[in-house]
């Protein structure tokens, strides 16, 4: 059954508007008619409604029962990253969309080999926002990942009192620990990740890592590369920790 991510305002009493984009996947996508059903969801609750009415611009939904869903992983995990190529960084955000992530956060690091362009910022991080919000329906969670602005290897690290646990992925460390390792001892409710740029994490932001308290964890005697490695924690924090 199609899912569609709403903001509050498009609920009125016991109805919702669809408008735009997925309107347009509604009517002309999916061809749906009326007293089809879907499942809306506004992050906090989701519903499922029926099809109502149909008119050139709008499609109106009847809500007929809440549903309880339980889609998230049980952790809040965010992804930060070092930036890379804009089709590859698309790739991730599809992944980890569907594997649980909450938010998505560039980092620019010593070893990226690609420059933002801050003329197309803000239709890129759209354009990735959107990717994430078509994920997030495909795979009928109950929220969406967030793609945030690019931040500085410095202020990423200054995000570290935000979070339970702060860990990155490092294959040259003597402290390194691994996944199983860090959740099988204690319980986090909100984790940040760092995985590097395509060139690795340099020696000197290790050390700054260190002195911020992120943890250097294994991925396994294999390299991974930058795009596979989110998917790969995800994975195991979901094999860790959902039933």
């Amino acid at each position: 059954m199609q899912r569609y991510f709403i903001k509050n305002n498009a609920i009125i009493g016991n109805r919702i508007r669809i408008m735009k984009e997925d309107y347009y996947h509604i009517t002309k996508v999916m061809r749906m008619k009326i007293n089809d059903l879907v499942i809306v969801c506004d992050e906090k609750k989701s519903w499922l409604c029926s099809i109502q009415e149909i008119t050139k611009d709008t499609v109106i939904l009847n809500i007929l029962e809440e549903i309880a869903e339980k889609k998230e992983l049980p952790i809040e995990v965010s992804i930060a990253q070092g930036i890379i190529r804009r089709e590859k960084m698309e790739e991730v955000i599809d992944k980890i969309t569907q594997l649980g992530a909450l938010y998505y956060l560039p980092v620019q690091m010593e070893r990226c080999n690609v420059k933002i362009n801050e003329d197309k910022l803000d239709k890129k991080i759209e354009r990735m926002n959107k990717i994430a919000k078509e994920a997030s329906e495909q795979c009928h969670r109950t929220q969406l990942l967030r793609v945030n602005y690019p931040v500085s290897f410095m202020d990423m690290l200054k995000l570290n009192t935000q979070y339970d646990l702060c860990l990155y992925a490092y294959e040259k460390h003597e402290t390194t620990k691994t996944l199983k390792e860090i959740f099988s001892n204690k319980k986090y409710e909100k984790i940040l990740i760092l995985i590097g740029p395509e060139g690795g994490i340099s020696d000197e932001e290790a050390k700054l890592l260190d002195e911020h308290h992120f943890i250097p964890v294994s991925l396994g005697p294999r390299i991974l590369r930058t795009e596979t490695a989110p998917s790969y924690i995800l994975s195991v924090i979901s094999y860790e920790l959902e039933e």
